[in-house]
């Protein structure tokens, strides 16, 4: 797992984030673009779920491959059940929930990096 990936899926996160916060302030709920930037940030973890795991099984390093694991695919099914719990709430409810979702994964992204990182003594 390299660094620019964390990087640019925490900046697609950042992103998605502050689009929903805008509208959030704009008092609007879900809009098309807020799906699409969670389509986008998908797609993102998506490639890194498929990396993570060819980079697991290569690595020489001291990770809890399960663990590894079980945090990539969460992240992964995060924005998929945020979508569909927004979806189910067609207000600004759920435009709450999307940021949620968004909050969710890089929160996420930061506890991936640090099971990458191994065992500390």
């Amino acid at each position: 797992m390299t660094v620019w990936f964390y990087g640019v899926v925490l900046a697609l996160a950042g992103a998605a984030a502050v689009l929903l916060v805008v509208d959030l302030v704009r008092d609007r709920a879900a809009q098309d673009s807020h799906y699409i930037a969670l389509a986008v940030l998908e797609v993102a973890l998506l490639a890194q779920l498929v990396g993570g795991a060819v980079a697991l099984a290569r690595t020489e390093r001291d990770v809890e491959g399960a663990v590894f694991v079980s945090y990539l695919v969460t992240v992964f099914l995060v924005p998929v059940v945020g979508a569909l719990f927004s979806l189910a709430e067609r207000s600004r409810v759920g435009t709450t929930i999307l940021l949620l979702a968004v909050a969710t994964v890089a929160g996420l992204e930061l506890r991936l990096w640090d099971v990458w990182g191994g065992r500390h003594a």
